[in-house]
């Protein structure tokens, strides 16, 4: 192959040409993954350039590549699995049909029944090509495969042909899969053939840097998706030159950061406008301002992978030092975001409405993804990815990851646990996302994600008529994940009540389909600070409703295995406010439920006012304490959906029913000034709850429209988010800010942010005698104030993020 030549390729003055170290992806190191097992270039450093063999690497991607033990139980139903696909997927084929390629993807005007077409023949391609199916190597499948092929080309897709509806279609997803097709068949196509399926996708998809009819730069997830469209094409045309265009649209050959895939989004988003990307602090923004580590990030990092190990110890090996930043990638944008398998729903977008993406699916995309990038990170970090990807497979006891995932990642991952490298545990961690208004807390028996919006991110997603009744995904929900693994599987999503999602504040009564999505708050409040190394954290945000006058402020103070819940202000012109305590699927549907120790009725349809309640406890949830006694509402029902209603897309028609139990509090009819303060202890018991009604182990310090604060009893720290300037016992801050002040032995540890990203410093005095600075991050300052001390946060340009002061007593 001809290496080709492009601006900032030659000599050593490039950023891209700089080795990024042990971060290099080498052919010895990566190509175990890829190649047969003894491959000669298994064991070479040496450049491998030729088109044979590059597309041998692909082929193994798709196939896990000849010699597998067929006799290994587990390569064995992976084979069966790959042999029933394709038998579903051939359904139907017929090449001499006049309207469709298969009898339900007829459309000329919906764009998925292309790409679905494509994805079906490399469904059967790939069963032709893996020795030990019912379908390898048979000549008439082969055919008609062909036949299938040359239909699509002549019917529907390359030259000559208009697009409809959506660009994606065009030119990511049908062109992704023919490749495969290709690559899976390449030896049975002829030259006239190949020829023209490579022209086809290159009528749609030319370059890696420039895409669709307006010449849009891609960016995120779509800009590594076209990238891989372009060099797998590239590879079946012998085009070394447009290998080069693809290692360097993943790299910033201009020095600015401008479209780079590998460069953190920080510095770049203001300046070009997009704002999409990974960001340093683990957030990933699609679509401009839509939270996507579970969707377009997830995919981002599983195309990245392939392509890695694509150009691996080629001529065209990505070596940018910003591959280094695949770490961060990893370690806070997935790491902090997956729960035993499955992960969060609120960085998941509309893909929480496909059937085909519930609950622990999306997480065994990211496993595959972080399997493949191993041996390009040696060392330490691909010990601790190891570690990663152990702990990930074995925590997950709902979905088995190694009777799911594809034979080449089944090779792989069995090598990974095979690894003398200890699984890492359970994660233990608070971990915020303030560039996308999500936090995050893990505790050894549970997790919780919380999901805000600001004027900085939208609310949710809904296009392509999906995710239709997510009206108030960010409104405040709160998502528990306990060891029910399959809570938000099994049909959660199109039969919860979308009107009243955990954790949130609400209008009573049910917007239109997808009415308000991409929609950004009003209010700037939206984050909070945590304490470095603890699983103690301060998150709220300023509530403006999209669609009515409600008005509220919310806190989520974690703090260990209680989070105390808080809320003020809650004001509307008109409707009822509701603020939902919990809204559970049941996994016994009779579930016990305890009002201040009494059984409630466990029949389904079962409804009350509950007055006075103190405590409750939900059987496999958790707790809930009220230190001051309240009126909530308790509703138990079946509740029967289709798909359909929330994705017009993929959605079915078949009805699923479902049973819940909810719980919340009634604000009442155009509130003003309405709030609610109650503790939430997940996974406790019965009686830890009841012990803590009686004696709660955090206590309410304020919960104005200036400030909400609470003081954990057992050590005395103050949790506090300001709204604005005001005070909190010995804590006085001049303006928003989000606070924590944790005194432990003679030292006292003081973490802060700005929520709104808009102030350039926080100003906050701190009423405690004889402190002195042990240590500060930089932009921290201290002067005395009065009896006490006052401490200067530069905040400018933090996005969000904590500064961290200790102060030790003198």
């Amino acid at each position: 192959m001809n290496p080709g030549t492009t601006r900032g390729t030659n000599g050593g003055t490039s950023r891209r040409t700089v080795l990024a170290g042990a971060a290099a992806l080498g052919a010895a190191a990566a190509l175990p993954l890829v190649l047969p097992a003894g491959s000669a270039w298994a064991a070479t450093a040496d450049p491998v350039d030729d088109a044979a063999s590059l597309r041998t690497r692909w082929h193994t991607l798709l196939t896990g590549g000849p010699g597998l033990d067929l006799t290994d139980p587990q390569i064995a139903a992976a084979v069966a699995r790959i042999g029933k696909a394709a038998t579903t997927s051939a359904k139907g084929l017929d090449p001499s049909r006049t309207d469709g390629l298969f009898p339900d993807l007829t459309s000329t005007t919906l764009s998925n029944h292309v790409t679905t077409s494509f994805k079906r023949l490399a469904t059967v391609a790939t069963a032709w090509a893996v020795p030990g199916t019912p379908h390898y190597g048979d000549t008439a499948l082969r055919d008609l495969l062909l036949a299938g092929i040359d239909w699509m080309l002549t019917n529907r897709y390359g030259p000559g042909h208009t697009r409809f509806d959506n660009d994606w279609d065009w030119e990511i997803g049908s062109a992704l899969a023919l490749n495969d097709a290709t690559v899976l068949l390449h030896d049975a196509l002829g030259a006239e053939r190949l020829a023209r399926i490579t022209a086809a996708v290159r009528h749609y998809t030319p370059d890696p840097n420039l895409w669709r009819a307006d010449r849009q730069i891609a960016t995120g997830a779509n800009r590594v998706w076209v990238s891989t469209v372009v060099a797998v094409n590239a590879v079946l045309r012998d085009s070394g030159e447009d290998l080069v265009r693809v290692r360097d649209a993943l790299s910033d050959v201009e020095g600015s950061g401008a479209n780079s895939v590998l460069a953190f989004n920080d510095a770049s988003a203001a300046a070009e406008g997009t704002g999409e990307g990974f960001y340093s602090d683990g957030s990933f923004l699609q679509h401009y301002k839509h939270p996507y580590n579970g969707g377009y990030g997830k995919e981002l990092l599983n195309s990245f992978s392939r392509l890695l190990n694509l150009l691996a110890g080629t001529t065209w090996t990505v070596t940018d030092p910003d591959l280094d930043n695949v770490r961060g990638w990893v370690d806070e944008g997935f790491d902090p975001l997956l729960v035993r398998g499955d992960v969060m729903a609120s960085v998941c977008g509309r893909e929480i409405a496909r059937p085909s993406k519930q609950g622990h699916v999306s997480a065994q995309t990211v496993i595959e993804a972080v399997v493949r990038l191993i041996p390009g990170f040696p060392g330490e970090t691909a010990d601790r990815f190891t570690a990663l990807v152990k702990q990930w497979i074995a925590a997950d006891t709902y979905r088995d990851f190694l009777a799911v995932t594809d034979l080449a990642s089944l090779v792989a991952a069995r090598q990974v646990i095979a690894s003398p490298v200890p699984a890492r545990g359970p994660l233990v961690t608070h971990k915020q996302h303030p560039r996308m208004d999500k936090a995050a807390h893990h505790r050894p028996s549970f997790a919780l994600g919380i999901s805000a919006y600001s004027s900085r991110i939208y609310n949710y997603e809904s296009i392509q008529n999906e995710n239709l009744h997510a009206w108030h995904l960010s409104d405040g929900m709160v998502l528990l994940y306990t060891d029910d693994l399959g809570h938000y599987s099994e049909d959660y999503w199109p039969t919860v009540d979308p009107a009243r999602l955990p954790g949130t504040t609400v209008i009573a009564g049910r917007p239109a389909d997808a009415a308000g999505q991409r929609t950004t708050s009003t209010a700037d409040w939206a984050g909070g600070a945590a304490l470095p190394g603890t699983t103690l954290g301060a998150y709220g945000m300023e509530l403006r409703a999209f669609g009515s006058s409600l008005h509220g402020l919310k806190s989520w103070f974690c703090l260990d295995d209680v989070i105390a819940c808080v809320g003020s202000g809650i004001t509307a012109d008109a409707g009822r406010a509701e603020t939902v305590v919990e809204n559970r699927k049941l996994r016994d549907p009779r579930a016990a439920l305890l009002v201040n120790g009494d059984a409630a009725p466990a029949d389904t349809g079962w409804s009350a006012r509950l007055d006075g309640v103190r405590w409750l406890h939900v059987a496999g949830t958790g707790g809930y304490v009220f230190p001051e006694p309240v009126t909530l509402h308790g509703l138990r029902e079946d509740r029967t959906a289709t798909w359909r209603e929330i994705n017009l897309k993929y959605g079915t028609d078949t009805s699923v029913t479902r049973p819940y139990l909810t719980l919340w509090q009634d604000h009442g009819t155009a509130p003003n000034g309405a709030g609610y303060f109650w503790l939430q202890a997940p996974a406790a018991s019965a009686e830890r709850t009841e012990q803590w009604s009686s004696a709660p182990p955090v206590k309410l310090v304020a919960d104005s429209t200036a400030v909400h604060a609470v003081r954990r009893c057992a050590d005395g720290l103050l949790a506090a988010n300001f709204w604005a300037a005001g005070t909190a016992q010995e804590l006085t801050s001049d303006g928003p800010a989000s606070v924590l002040v944790r005194p432990e032995g003679k030292t006292v540890t003081v973490s802060v942010s700005d929520p709104t990203q808009l102030r350039s410093s926080v100003v906050l005095d701190l009423a405690l005698r004889g402190l002195t600075v042990a240590s500060a991050d930089p932009g921290v300052s201290t002067a005395p104030a009065g009896g006490g001390i006052r401490i200067t946060a530069d905040t400018a340009g933090r996005h969000g993020a904590t500064l961290n002061l200790t102060l030790k007593r003198s």
